[in-house]
């Protein structure tokens, strides 16, 4: 089936602290992103499987990703007969066709590979899949993908969303973060082009019910229901990509005569910049700054010799640009 043939049946800072007993000083990092390692995201570029080239081509096939269950309201007869296995799938992108004489005037130029997703315009229709990596204590993660409104007469202000997740005990999905992106013409102007979006876990603490658990991705479609509905249209989804960070923060505390010794940790060959108050509501341009360093190995002690005789004092860590 060709995908606009589908749609025509359709239309329709964190920040971290702790306190110390002798002179209660307080440090505290500002939640900070510098330099990533890729998470694998099986099928990240939905090249698998290949649905052929011979023609524009769409199909309601996903290898690694589920679809979202059924809801029970949904009813095939409401939408010309598609089942909701047809409502997400792959579909082909080549400037043209093998054995064809069409020519795709809707090529989009920068799709990583020669497919990509399609997720009908219809309430609870997503994709998801749960990796085998997962959420690690001190670490953030930021999860980027290419998306294209407006497809098959979308109306202006249908949202998506783009959620990572866990499972609980009871195989809950629990939503860690998410982030909604509205379909515009100014963020849409054309069809030809994947605009990245993103969604971010700070720092993730021993304390969070995620920690430890296996990352879930999830792609949603969010139309409103009812008031004014905004069913109807397609949305193309590329290039699913997940990094993880070694979250910029202050840790192991210890003052001996009167000398505050801290660790900084981040990911290696961060240049950050230490800043000091007494006075925690001052802005930050008005704290002290005791220097900027490179953390070449990711964890570097930091000695401050002028904290003695002060009853309290205030920290960060800031990436340096």
């Amino acid at each position: 089936m060709q995908k606009t043939r589908l749609i025509d049946r359709l239309a329709g800072r964190r920040r971290f602290g702790f306190a110390l007993a002798a002179g209660l000083v307080f440090l505290t990092a500002a939640a900070s992103r510098v330099q990533a390692g890729n998470i694998y995201v099986p099928n990240y570029s939905f090249a698998l499987p290949d649905i052929g080239t011979n023609s524009p081509y769409a199909a309601a096939v996903l290898q690694s990703w589920q679809q979202t269950s059924q809801p029970g309201w949904y009813s095939p007869a409401d939408f010309d007969g598609a089942p909701w296995s047809d409502l997400a799938g792959t579909f082909y992108n080549a400037p043209d066709f093998t054995n064809s004489t069409e020519t795709n005037t809707s090529y989009i130029g920068n799709c990583v590979g020669d497919q990509a997703a399609y997720l009908q315009v219809v309430p609870q229709v997503g994709i998801l899949q749960v990796l085998s990596a997962t959420f690690n204590v001190g670490k953030t993660y930021a999860l980027t993908v290419g998306l294209i409104g407006g497809g098959g007469g979308m109306v202006e202000g249908s949202t998506f969303q783009l959620s990572l997740y866990y499972l609980d005990a009871s195989s809950n999905m629990v939503t860690v973060a998410a982030s909604t992106v509205t379909n515009t013409t100014a963020i849409f102007p054309a069809d030809t082009n994947f605009v990245d979006f993103q969604v971010e876990v700070p720092g993730v603490r021993a304390t969070d019910p995620w920690a430890g658990q296996n990352i879930g991705i999830l792609l949603l479609a969010t139309p409103d229901f009812y008031d004014p509905p905004q069913w109807g249209g397609y949305w193309d989804v590329g290039n699913v990509r997940l990094i993880e960070t070694t979250a910029l923060n202050l840790v192991n505390p210890a003052m001996t005569n009167g000398q505050l010794q801290f660790t900084v940790q981040s990911e290696p060959g961060v240049v950050f910049q230490i800043l000091a108050t007494t006075n925690l509501s001052l802005p930050a341009t008005n704290w002290t700054s005791l220097g900027t360093l490179t953390n070449l190995t990711g964890s570097l002690s930091i000695v401050d010799q002028t904290a003695a005789g002060l009853g309290q004092r205030f920290y960060t860590a800031r990436q340096a640009p």
